[in-house]
């Protein structure tokens, strides 16, 4: 089952931005914030929304490796782990 998100008109994030944040990072779930009833921006912690750009650039490299996969550019895995201890070996 899937969560209500939280959705605030703007009018409210003006009259209490502190708690409106306070809200945010003690939940770790965003806000989302209406202007004139339609969606206008996301509220969200620092730390979700770091996690949330890791978790997109994972996402980018296994899609480009599936692509890369599905063009036959591959690499022997024992070539990849001879460079992994060359590079181990210089560091």
């Amino acid at each position: 089952m899937s969560k209500v998100p939280n959705i605030i008109p703007i009018t409210d994030l003006r009259q209490d931005a502190a708690s409106v944040l306070r809200r945010v990072r003690a939940s770790r779930e965003p806000v989302f914030i209406t202007q004139r009833g339609r969606a206008a921006a996301v509220m969200m912690s620092t730390e979700e929304y770091e996690r949330s750009e890791h978790d997109k650039e994972l996402l980018h490299l296994l899609a480009r490796g599936e692509k890369d996969i599905s063009e036959g550019k591959t690499i022997e895995l024992e070539a990849v782990l001879a460079e992994a201890r060359a590079l181990l070996k210089e560091g």
